[in-house]
């Protein structure tokens, strides 16, 4: 669905799914040489963050309520200071930040298009849904890049500010109570295109069994939070 760009990689890498927010302790999953190179890691992870910054400030601009607008505006400027920070992370190690992110913007963009709704409280549910399973895999990936990677980790951990839009949809159910079931149908549609942007930040080769073997514990830890991010504003995965 969505073309990827790659970079060569270094010979060996590890990606290792790490314990945070809504992970287990007990989850170690280590994949083996399906990390991509540094660059694409980071280009990827800064990219998908200053997208979320513009759908945020997109419904900003749509709200007429000036208390939403705030609400918004707190999860648009955490997805912002997360890109930001990435942004001057590329920098320090003498890369051009629009260079690493150039590759993936065209597949990032035809991402949030095809998970943006047709009422706010649907873009809204996107943003809180594949920002929430996209920050947990890349924390996950950030295992392989050592010094570098505990630092995306620390900044994808940082505080999101997204509880402000699940605030806003409860309170949109509330008067509407239609929304409910279309809300959670949209919810459960999003998981398939989040998931696929998840598998094609690995690195561009064929799977094989073993390798298909190491990736499903991952993915089901993903989908397990993915189900209690759902639970939480009331809904089932």
């Amino acid at each position: 669905m969505f073309g990827w760009i790659k970079r060569r990689r270094p010979a060996e890498r590890t990606l290792r799914l790490r314990s945070r927010g809504e992970f287990g302790d007990a989850t170690r999953v280590a994949f083996e040489a399906l990390a991509p190179d540094v660059d694409t890691f980071l280009g990827q992870a800064a990219y998908l963050q200053l997208g979320y910054f513009e759908t945020l400030g997109e419904l900003i601009a749509t709200t007429p309520e000036l208390a939403h607008k705030e609400a918004l505006s707190r999860a648009a400027g955490a997805a912002l200071t997360k890109h930001q920070e990435i942004v001057a992370l590329i920098r320090e190690r003498g890369d051009d930040p629009t260079a690493l992110m150039l590759p993936f913007r065209e597949p990032l963009d035809a991402f949030r298009v095809a998970t943006r709704g047709r009422r706010p409280q649907e873009t809204m549910l996107a943003v809180h849904i594949t920002a929430g399973m996209l920050d947990d895999f890349y924390d996950a990936l950030s295992g392989s890049y050592g010094e570098i990677g505990a630092r995306v980790a620390r900044i994808l951990q940082s505080d999101d500010d997204r509880q402000a839009i699940v605030t806003l949809i409860a309170q949109a159910m509330t008067l509407d109570p239609e929304l409910h079931s279309l809300l959670a149908m949209w919810g459960r549609r999003l998981v398939g295109d989040t998931l696929l942007i998840a598998r094609g930040a690995l690195r561009e080769h064929i799977l094989d069994v073993a390798e298909e073997e190491q990736m499903e514990p991952v993915f089901t830890e993903l989908l397990a939070a993915h189900s209690r991010r759902m639970g939480a504003i009331g809904f089932t995965a």
